[in-house]
């Protein structure tokens, strides 16, 4: 992992922008020439992608990732080009949930080619370790730089989206991606319905204007069982947490995602729900949650 720079093939400057405003036309003061350069190379991967949405979530164990995957499987579908970027180093579960454990990551002529799977181009540190039981035990500052080559160095091309599935909590990763993805189009937040969940999922929400990123919404996951065999919606743990913390916080309120046990066989088989059960109810409420992301106010890009 740590020769991945090395490696990587260096990218052109942003010349390609005509935009004489660009963060990147411009040395900023103080900047030296390789602090210069990596950034207009940042920049030059931005300008090529529409949208940039972090998931994310100030407790573990709400289901992010699944959210994040089906976000993302979501807007594939509706015919969008897609990135998803797996910034949880400490335990990434994107490949897993997608079915492309075992994927190697080469280096092209542009830069490291991402994993695609159909309109869906993929990163994420699982497919760097040597070993999936391998620990990485690192400091802020190196995951930083892991996260900037992840934005850099990798060739994604045109998208139309990039969502960024960020770990649990307001530390370094969800810091770094704010730092160097300016603008981003925000976050959704995601939450279960109990009040304990909530409660800590507020700072993310306090994080998120802190540091002047737009909430785009709250999704309340395992809201409810639907039972497998009759469809009957049984509120297990306490309903309607996650709607509630979004309207005393003042900002949107997405959708409730059931617990449905065929979402968890789906990621345990490496399949995107949305998209291999498409004819549930719960598919349903998932491409309801994927619909105001596709009516996010077209940007000015470089495709």
């Amino acid at each position: 992992m740590e020769n991945m720079e090395n490696n990587a093939p260096r990218t052109g400057s942003c010349d390609s922008c005509k935009d004489s405003s660009c963060s990147a036309a411009k040395r900023e003061q103080g900047e030296n020439d390789q602090d210069f350069e990596d950034r207009r190379a940042l920049q030059s991967r931005l300008c090529h992608i529409g949208h940039k949405i972090m998931v994310m979530s100030g407790k573990g164990g709400v289901g992010k990732s699944t959210v994040a995957v089906n976000l993302a499987m979501g807007l594939m579908l509706a015919g969008k080009k897609v990135g998803l970027l797996d910034v949880d180093i400490h335990g990434p579960s994107v490949p897993t949930m997608l079915g492309l454990e075992g994927s190697n990551i080469e280096a092209g002529p542009d830069g490291l080619v991402p994993v695609e799977l159909g309109n869906l181009k993929v990163m994420s540190m699982g497919f760097l370790l040597r070993n999936p039981d391998d620990a990485v035990i690192w400091r802020g500052p190196v995951k930083g730089n892991v996260i900037k080559q992840f934005l850099k160095d990798v060739a994604w091309g045109d998208l139309d989206y990039l969502i960024i599935d960020a770990p649990p909590g307001t530390g370094d990763e969800p810091l770094s991606i704010c730092q160097l993805i300016n603008p981003i189009d925000g976050a959704v937040v995601v939450t279960t319905p109990q009040r304990v969940a909530a409660m800590d999922v507020r700072k993310s929400i306090t994080f998120c204007a802190q540091v002047g990123m737009k909430v785009l919404g709250v999704v309340e996951n395992m809201s409810g069982f639907v039972c497998p065999k009759c469809g009957e919606l049984t509120h297990i743990l306490r309903s309607g947490g996650g709607r509630l913390m979004a309207e005393d916080m003042g900002v949107p309120f997405l959708g409730s995602i059931p617990i449905d046990p065929m979402v968890a066989e789906a990621g345990d088989m490496g399949e995107a729900f949305v998209m291999h059960h498409a004819a549930s109810p719960t598919a349903e409420i998932m491409r309801s949650v994927v619909a105001p992301l596709l009516e996010l106010p077209n940007v000015k890009q470089n495709l």
